[in-house]
């Protein structure tokens, strides 16, 4: 059951992982979380950094797509002077919006990295549809109610995974 939580790799940003490093392994598109994940929940817009991140993803043939728990007008504030597609609502860790992202996309999983944030969303989501998974440190400290919540279990689950030798990485 723990493996399901279990991130493949993980990155203290998502600023970190290149186009080569995607490349090597065959990766051809990314699903990523926005809030926490690419900028600060309260961010509306991407910052220089991470623009030009998204650029280096277009010229090496990566494609991108945002796939958030969050609604539409934020989702798509952020995504669309980017033009980079998007899903808003998509209750993940439920397999819907990441199958969606697939198909938008027209790629096949292991062409797909999931990057995300939380082990309960974005992990958790990506294992069961047998995607690749990358977690991330949030961008931010602060977080929302029920994101606040999550984070209570992740620890606790991170605990238990780092106890049984199952991660390696320093939290």
């Amino acid at each position: 059951m723990l493996h399901y939580f279990l991130p493949n790799q993980y990155a203290k940003s998502v600023l970190d992982i290149t186009p080569n490093e995607l490349k090597e392994k065959g990766i051809k598109g990314i699903i990523t979380d926005l809030d926490n994940t690419l900028v600060e929940w309260d961010r509306p817009s991407a910052t220089p950094q991470l623009v030009e991140w998204f650029e280096e993803m277009k010229k090496s043939g990566i494609q991108v797509v945002i796939v958030s728990n969050n609604n539409k007008h934020r989702v798509q504030s952020f995504a669309a002077p980017l033009d980079i597609p998007f899903i808003f609502e998509a209750r993940k860790p439920l397999e819907r919006a990441f199958s969606e992202a697939l198909k938008k996309m027209n790629l096949k999983k292991e062409e797909v990295v999931v990057i995300g944030d939380q082990l309960l969303t974005d992990i958790l989501g990506g294992n069961r549809l047998g995607l690749h998974t990358i977690l991330v440190v949030p961008v931010a400290q602060t977080d929302g109610f029920w994101t606040r919540f999550n984070r209570k279990i992740e620890r606790r689950l991170l605990h238990m995974m780092k106890r049984k030798g199952m991660i390696y990485w320093e939290e």
